[in-house]
């Protein structure tokens, strides 16, 4: 059985998608095993397709976006979505109902310093009319990081992709206050990227069709049913945390079935990062997409 490497940016519930890829069998179903693997902090895994130590990445639109400013021709291409919504949440040290994106300001925050978390999040605070400049960032590194300066006290509010906000109430350790995604609006938040050659193979022909099943399968089946498949892949995460996690990402809309990164997300992403993370201009669509191989 020919075997698929597949690599993360970042390994969270929010690409669950592609985790589905080999928790619900969709893999082996077309004939491929697989192996993953998480890239380095501060290492793109783009480098993992270019080195050819991966066939797919998860990945991001503005990988392409920010190597063709710096006035380079990127080698790989984005063929398919896996988020259409910004995944973060925020969590507060007490239950917030009624949460006011104003309460931010002048409030100490746990966010990451940089990359497209941090955009975004410049783009939620534009969108809820505060200004991200008086909040009083804290940046202690990585999401594990993150975490655990929470736990010990640091800053009154931490942006976190599921399922560590979850973990977090289930300890009694905060309380999701507000999602971003909804402040930041539809948009090509994450994707999967390839080599165009290895687009041209049997191989990419038979992942894109066991990732259009699990796409599917993320939109209909259970949450229970998929975090009791997917908790191999999360050992640290109680299993009806990660259920919720699940629960909550089906209802927010992120995983829209179609499998292509459509115009309408892309422009909205160049939008984003023209207005917070200095993209000089609108590259066309072409010049970082690919549409999904078909058999």
């Amino acid at each position: 059985m020919e075997k698929i490497n597949i690599q993360f940016t970042l390994f969270s519930a929010f690409y669950a998608p592609i985790i589905a890829t080999m928790s619900g069998g969709f893999l082996r179903e077309e004939g491929l095993d697989h192996d993953w693997s998480v890239a380095k902090p501060g290492v793109s895994a783009i480098a993992a397709l270019e080195d050819g130590s991966a066939h797919v990445v998860q990945s991001t639109l503005s990988q392409n976006l920010m190597a063709l400013d710096r006035g380079e021709a990127p080698r790989a291409v984005h063929f398919a979505q896996v988020n259409e919504m910004d995944g973060f949440f925020l969590t507060g040290r007490d239950p917030d109902a009624d949460f006011d994106w104003k309460t931010l300001e002048e409030a100490e925050v746990v966010l990451f310093g940089g990359g497209q978390p941090l955009v975004m999040f410049k783009w939620a605070c534009h969108r809820a009319g505060i200004d991200f400049d008086r909040i009083r960032a804290i940046n202690p590194g990585g999401a594990a990081d993150m975490d655990k300066a929470f736990r010990a006290g640091q800053g009154a509010y931490v942006q976190q992709q599921g399922p560590f906000p979850q973990q977090l109430e289930a300890d009694g350790a905060g309380h999701v206050v507000a999602q971003v995604g909804p402040m930041v609006g539809p948009c090509g938040f994450s994707s999967l990227a390839a080599m165009p050659d290895w687009l041209e193979t049997d191989m990419a022909v038979a992942f894109t069709r066991a990732y259009a099943k699990a796409r599917v399968y993320m939109n209909e089946e259970s949450a229970a049913g998929i975090a009791s498949a997917m908790k191999p892949f999360f050992p640290k995460i109680d299993e009806a945390v990660l259920a919720d996690c699940i629960g909550t990402y089906q209802g927010l809309g992120c995983w829209t079935p179609h499998v292509g990164i459509t115009p309408p997300a892309y422009e909205a992403m160049l939008d984003i990062y023209q207005y917070a993370g200095g993209l000089k201009e609108r590259y066309a669509y072409d010049r970082v997409c690919a549409m999904p191989p078909v058999a």
